[in-house]
């Protein structure tokens, strides 16, 4: 039943993947079509390196079992949207280039007085990432972004939730190479969360050092 399941999710989050990138085609992203048949370079390693050694560590009896990433999200928070508007398109667009899709902004829940901001006022932007694009990122910002960190010495190895998943913040959206310098609004942090179908954060740490997260010693 478990194996199932996990098919049935599986299954199911493919078929989101390719709905979230017709939806970013049609809406003017800039993600292009995968080549039929293509299998991201970080993928090929969780499948044949990873995912076996994950399966012999902790024992398990089956490889529905073994953890896998489900989606990562890419945000921004842009609070002073509220006096520049094009600091929101920035974002959208930033994200866009970093990402290969197209970024939604997103609308603040209720309202805060304190920060003058108002219920449904539109405060940041994000993407969610399945699938190729999702690999693809992750092999990104583990092999090229982190390490353009200045004085980087690692990321925190305690910023998981307690259920498998991940968080990261990054204080400069321009360590990613997509990204000009000369062409951008401003200099913005981002939010990067990765779930994972691990069971506890034990797992969901071993998974991803093995697959390259530079985490912090």
């Amino acid at each position: 039943m478990a194996e199932m399941n996990a098919k049935a999710a599986e299954a199911a989050e493919k078929k989101r993947a390719k709905a979230a990138e017709a939806a970013a085609k049609k809406a003017g992203g800039e993600s292009a079509p995968l080549p039929k048949g293509y299998v991201p370079r970080l993928k090929k390693i969780y499948r044949d390196t990873v995912a076996p050694e994950l399966f012999k560590e902790f024992g398990y009896t089956s490889t529905m079992q073994v953890p896998r990433f489900v989606k990562v999200v890419v945000s921004m928070g842009v609070g002073e949207a509220k006096e520049n508007k094009k600091l929101l398109d920035a974002a959208v667009e930033d994200i866009g280039h970093i990402t290969g899709q197209l970024a939604v902004k997103t609308k603040a829940r209720k309202s805060i007085a304190t920060f003058k901001i108002r219920q449904g006022q539109e405060i940041g932007a994000r993407v969610t990432l399945r699938g190729a694009m999702m690999w693809e990122f992750l092999d990104r910002l583990m092999n090229v972004a982190l390490p353009r960190v200045k004085d980087f010495r690692g990321v925190n190895p305690n910023a998981f939730d307690g259920h498998g998943n991940y968080s990261l913040g990054l204080t400069e959206q321009i360590i990613f190479p997509e990204i000009d310098f000369d062409k951008i609004e401003k200099v913005m942090g981002l939010n990067i969360a990765i779930v994972t179908t691990a069971r506890n954060d034990k797992e969901a740490k071993s998974l991803l050092a093995k697959m390259g997260m530079p985490f912090r010693k």
